[in-house]
């Protein structure tokens, strides 16, 4: 028999309505100010229901940051960056979890020394590098610098860790080459881990910033985060296009993780508990 607590469902009820309402509230807002002008915005009390700009918003939005092409680079840029990202740190966290060669502990603990090291320090010699390779201004500047991310080596290591050993052991009696035993045996029970990894590198490279503002010049070449920070102006600023470009920019993010989502919590949870 099992008891029952109706004060304590009420009060978990009601924290969790608090939650959502303090994560939905912003975003409705959001939404709304991105139909208003940047007037409007700015009125006492804020408006709370849709406007009639949204339509002059996007056109000057698109008008003052070619917005369309901005949008195609980044997703182009984020869904290169996860499948190549997503190819280095499982490859690399299948290395570390199945091979045992010497200084793996000393390499592996060297590799999670960038988990704690600020990006700022790094900021420097990348743009010499860079600029050395001729690469300012491309799009693989933008990419290649975090492919070997760290929590996304750590990651796959912890869920590579948890496969039985003997499945691996079987795979390579039966002749599989490590390619195709990281293909055919590792991977598909690695499916909630794969998808936390897709749905962390998509929005890591997606919200973006400081670094495609260093390497990329050109308006055309922008990346959403720096095509909407270049529309802040001295004297005066379009929030309303800000505003807009900032709720379309949401809408990818959501997708993805509403795609991946039932394998989110489950993939960050793999390899955390040893029995």
């Amino acid at each position: 028999m099992t008891t029952r607590h109706p004060g304590r469902s009420i009060l978990l009820t009601s924290g969790l309505a608090i939650a959502l309402a303090a994560v939905a509230v912003p975003f409705y807002w959001l939404v709304v100010a991105s139909t208003h002008s940047s007037r409007e915005i700015f009125d006492s009390p804020p408006p709370l229901l849709p406007g009639g700009h949204l339509g002059e918003n996007l056109t000057s939005l698109q008008e003052s940051a070619h917005f369309g092409r901005v949008v195609l680079n980044s997703l182009g840029i984020s869904l290169i960056y996860t499948l190549a990202a997503g190819t280095v740190c499982t490859l690399a966290g299948y290395a570390f979890a199945t091979y045992r060669f010497r200084g793996r502990e000393a390499l592996f603990g060297l590799l999670m020394l960038g988990l704690v090291i600020p990006t700022q320090i790094t900021l420097v010699p990348l743009f010499k590098m860079m600029a050395e390779l001729r690469w300012l201004d491309t799009y693989q500047a933008v990419i290649a610098p975090n492919l070997a991310l760290p929590f996304g080596i750590f990651l796959m290591r912890q869920s590579m860790a948890a496969l039985p050993k003997e499945l691996l052991d079987s795979g390579r009696m039966d002749g599989c080459g490590e390619l195709r035993l990281l293909w055919r045996v590792a991977l598909p029970p690695m499916r909630p881990a794969l998808a936390a990894l897709a749905i962390f590198l998509f929005l890591f490279q997606w919200n973006d910033f400081i670094w495609p503002l260093i390497v990329l010049r050109e308006d055309t070449s922008f990346t959403i985060p720096v095509a909407l920070a270049s529309l802040q102006g001295l004297d005066e600023t379009d929030y309303g296009a800000i505003l807009a470009g900032t709720s379309i920019a949401a809408i990818p993010m959501a997708l993805v993780f509403l795609a991946l989502q039932r394998h989110f919590v489950s993939g960050l949870l793999t390899g955390s508990v040893k029995e």
